[in-house]
């Protein structure tokens, strides 16, 4: 996860235009993923399937709209979940329920799965991030297993495949929430972790709006200067950094895994223009909006249609 810091151009901190679009609701963009696999089922991936197209996918700040479980096999790297900088490592289960921000390391030693479930209330799942270091070996064993078992059913694609995935995916989020009821209340949040995550919750609500970092500050109460020194205290980079990977990262994916005409991924994503867009995209990728759209995967857009 890169910790350096990251330029945002000068006008991703003018405050958001009022005029024109004024009082219309602006809907989140939604990610796609790159790979043909239908997202609209229950699946498990590795964590190198979902890097396919380049680390970014996960090393960059951004949320999801469907739920993710990760069970670390192999490795160690360090993870940003909800805001809060952590390390982790082999038999570590990590769960990030949609719409949570979160970006981890993908180095090449880092082996997982990763169980992906779509946010539309068929499994019951936790509402709030969680890490489980696993050190009992039978519980180890009991999650590896239902892994396993839903990837033999998805891979004998036998009658009723969808209830057996509903039924599998719900058997893990028992074994999710037994641990965590294990495990047992998390430690009481410090002042600055408390408004971190309050910040990365506004994030993932407005990220897309043009919205100044110093406008997130103000909705937050505080000065600028405050909020940029307990992002680097808790997430290891500051507010505007954050800021900035949200933005770099859906526009890749809106980029690389959309057929969205490129002057409505500038507008989705707060830009006054599509030229001011192009320079954004310029300064962080080294690349024109049209050149990264050049590279996206072969076949993606038409398995996709």
């Amino acid at each position: 996860m890169a910790e350096k810091s990251v330029h945002i151009p000068s006008f991703l901190t003018r405050p958001p235009q009022t005029g024109g679009s004024q009082g219309i609701h602006r809907e989140k963009p939604v990610s796609a993923e790159p790979s043909t696999t239908d997202h609209s089922a229950i699946h498990v991936m590795t964590l190198a399937q979902m890097t396919l197209d380049g680390a970014w996918h996960l090393e960059q700040l951004h949320m999801r709209d469907h739920h993710l479980l990760i069970w670390i096999t192999r490795g160690q790297g360090r993870l940003l979940l909800h805001g809060l900088r952590r390390g982790f490592g082999a038999h570590n289960a990590i769960f990030i329920p949609a719409g949570k921000l979160f970006a981890m390391d993908t180095g090449r030693h880092i082996q997982g799965q990763v169980l992906v479930v779509p946010a539309d209330g068929r499994v019951q799942l936790p509402d709030r991030t969680q890490q489980l270091r696993m050190q009992d070996g039978l519980a180890q064993a009991e999650l590896t297993g239902l892994f396993d078992d839903v990837r033999r059913e998805i891979h004998e694609n036998r009658s009723f495949l969808a209830e057996a995935l509903i039924a599998e995916a719900s058997l893990m989020s028992i074994w999710l929430r037994r641990q965590m009821q294990l495990v047992g209340a998390q430690p009481r949040a410090t002042a600055a972790e408390r408004i971190v995550r309050r910040y990365c919750d506004l994030l993932a609500d407005s990220f897309h709006t043009g919205k100044s970092m110093a406008s997130y500050a103000d909705e937050l109460e505080i000065t600028p200067t405050h909020l940029t020194r307990v992002c680097r205290q808790c997430a290891g980079m500051t507010a505007a950094d954050m800021l900035t990977q949200m933005i770099q990262h859906e526009s890749r994916m809106l980029l690389k895994h959309s057929d969205m005409p490129i002057n409505e991924i500038a507008s989705e994503l707060g830009f006054g223009s599509a030229a001011y867009f192009s320079r954004f995209s310029q300064q962080h990728f080294g690349a024109s909006p049209s050149q990264i759209r050049k590279e996206s995967p072969k076949g993606f857009l038409t398995a996709q249609k």
